[in-house]
């Protein structure tokens, strides 16, 4: 953004466009039914962070159990979901931070500062789940953790790599505001 001369106004918003991204793949993460899910017909088994659903045969009816009543359910549930909301207010935060003319550059590391926590907290329910998940419930058939876990992961990678960046923008602070003289390497004669 700033190496190659970019103009400051017309990327201002390519970090909270990020961060939004980064809300939208939580809440796919938080709402979707394919944590688990069986890889092999019949399908015979699905979870979410939620629940963990079962069908004894090919045309039969989905058994759900929910996973609140584990207590590493409820770990992975609130560790997860503690990650999400700091997100949620990570891009508010970003979104008042780049909407203001001057640019606060120490509210800025301020936000980078809280991504990381919530990548922490993303991450431990990210490896709780599918440690637990795997050792306490009997599975059947050939299963993988899929794409609703996967947008889980994207998302606490996100949130790590925009943490870098709003840590380090504001060591560029004089070259985004236009403070420095620029140089030029060719000298007249």
């Amino acid at each position: 953004m700033v190496k190659y001369g970019l103009d400051y106004t017309r990327c201002r918003w390519i970090l909270p466009l990020l961060l939004g991204i980064g809300v939208i793949f939580g809440i796919i993460a938080l709402a979707g039914r394919g944590w688990l899910e069986s890889q092999t017909l019949p399908y015979v088994q699905q979870a979410s962070l939620w629940e963990n659903c079962r069908r004894p045969e090919q045309g039969g009816e989905w058994n759900c159990e929910s996973l609140m009543g584990y207590a590493w359910g409820r770990a992975a549930a609130a560790t997860y979901l503690v990650g999400f909301l700091l997100l949620v207010i990570c891009f508010a935060l970003a979104i008042i931070a780049f909407a203001i003319d001057t640019l606060r550059f120490n509210f800025i590391r301020g936000i980078g500062g809280l991504l990381f926590v919530a990548a922490v907290f993303s991450v431990m329910g990210l490896v709780i789940y599918p440690v637990k998940f795997s050792s306490e419930i009997e599975m059947t058939g050939i299963n993988m953790f899929s794409w609703a876990y996967g947008f889980g992961w994207t998302t606490a990678i996100m949130e790590i790599c925009l943490g870098f960046f709003f840590c380090c923008l504001p060591n560029y602070e004089d070259q985004i505001l236009g403070n420095v003289k620029p140089t030029y390497f060719y000298s007249s004669p």
